[in-house]
């Protein structure tokens, strides 16, 4: 994998050098995710952004189809520079993580790490993610709609008066509440 050969070189080749390039081998997706997260988070902020902007500055026939392109332009983005930041983490790995490791871990405890890393329970685990995380918000959302929802509603009132919109209807907020979001 790309990692390995970039922490040799970044490495004196030792022993620990070589766990610790197995080490991000292992950990590549972990890698990568951060990377895609540091790219989707000003997208997220500038979709929101323009969110608000689309109410106040776009005229109401044209809010759908402004919409779309912008989702179409933030899709671009990230479909853009994604890869090109994900290559780039993969790539200064060795020389940040890898580096650190080296300092922090003796080979014993590299070697520990890599067998927990590897160990079938760990995997199966690591599988289990998405799944844990998908249980846990719906129970969640569930035990504290009641007290969540009102205060959304006091703050979607306090930024529509800020923002000085009109307030929403009860029969657009209805239905707004069931429109499916794309």
């Amino acid at each position: 994998m790309l990692v390995c050969g970039a922490v040799g070189a970044q490495t004196t080749g030792s022993k620990k050098g070589e766990l610790v390039a197995k080490i991000l081998t292992l950990q590549q997706a972990a890698i990568e995710q951060t990377a895609q997260m540091l790219v989707e988070r000003p997208a997220l902020q500038m979709m929101q952004q323009a969110g608000v902007a689309l109410q106040t500055k776009v005229a109401a026939e044209k809010r759908e189809e402004v919409a779309n392109e912008i989702q179409a332009d933030i899709k671009k983005y990230a479909d853009e520079t994604g890869p090109l930041v994900r290559q780039q983490a993969v790539k200064l790995a060795p020389s940040t993580i890898g580096v650190l490791m080296e300092q922090r871990f003796t080979e014993e405890e590299l070697t520990q790490l890599i067998a927990i890393l590897e160990s079938p329970v760990n995997r199966k685990y690591q599988q289990m993610g998405g799944d844990l995380q998908k249980v846990l918000a719906e129970k969640l959302i569930t035990e504290t709609k009641a007290t969540v929802e009102p205060k959304v509603k006091a703050l979607e009132q306090t930024l529509v008066k800020r923002l000085g919109l009109p307030p929403p209807t009860s029969a657009s907020a209805a239905s707004s509440a069931k429109t499916p979001k794309k």
